[in-house]
């Protein structure tokens, strides 16, 4: 199973994405799920994948082979919107699909999807989801955060504390603990975890960092969440009715 997670603020994005990949409980390996191509000054794009593993690296490599060979049907560096990189991405996904997914069904679930994300140079940052079929819907000011793979465990937290208007930093917190959330619910779900912070109108992703299972600030992060937590809960009035307050 994985989790990946889009956010789409006023400042820019945050995306998250676990590195977990399983195959049965004895063959666990770390696999990046979360690529990045950029033109400096122009462009960042970001694409976060779900699903059959097979299936999302194909796209994935096919569309970064194809970036900057000046296809504008294929190439993600000539496309002139957001909106027309997620149209290349979920075509690619139809074609893999196609080549694909007969051979596979035999033996398991051939389909994949992803969250794309960005900013092309005269537009702001935007953040799509892309279905297994290819179609795709966008992130928007009502509904900032999309979510792929292992996604229930992570969104009350979301729910409750993300707004547009949050900071990178603050979402970037709040995205950590609903990997915390997940990953305590879900084994399949696991470090390490690629977090990137984008700040709108920068064009670059050097603010992209790797969080392993041994990370200080991860663990001081859900310790201090958990023993919070546990205080907010204990100082909170008991329900009214017999053993409760009046």
């Amino acid at each position: 199973m994985t989790y990946c997670l889009g956010i789409l603020l006023r400042q820019g994005l945050v995306l998250a994405s676990d590195g977990r990949s399983n195959a049965g409980v004895d063959q666990v390996t770390k696999v990046a799920k979360l690529s990045i191509t950029a033109v400096p000054g122009d462009r960042v794009i970001c694409i976060q994948s779900a699903g059959n593993l097979a299936t999302s690296q194909a796209v994935v490599t096919e569309l970064l082979e194809a970036a900057g060979r000046g296809d504008p049907a294929e190439d993600l560096h000539k496309c002139k919107s957001m909106f027309e990189a997620v149209h290349i991405v979920g075509e690619r996904l139809r074609r893999v699909s196609e080549t694909d997914a007969k051979y596979v069904e035999p033996y398991g679930d051939p389909t994949a999807s992803f969250l794309v994300s960005g900013q092309i140079k005269g537009e702001g940052p935007r953040l799509f989801q892309v279905y297994a079929a290819g179609n795709f819907i966008e992130a928007s000011q009502r509904a900032p955060f999309l979510q792929i793979g292992e996604t229930k465990y992570g969104k009350p937290i979301l729910d409750r504390a993300l707004t547009p208007d949050t900071s990178l930093d603050e979402a970037a917190k709040l995205g950590l603990l609903s990997f915390d959330a997940t990953i305590r619910s879900n084994l399949s779900v696991g470090l390490p975890i690629d977090l990137l912070r984008y700040k709108a109108d920068s064009f670059t992703a050097d603010n992209l960092i790797t969080i392993e299972e041994h990370n200080l600030y991860w663990r001081e992060l859900r310790e201090t969440y958990a023993g919070g937590l546990a205080a907010l809960v204990a100082s909170l009035e008991p329900p009214p009715g017999a053993g409760g307050a009046a």
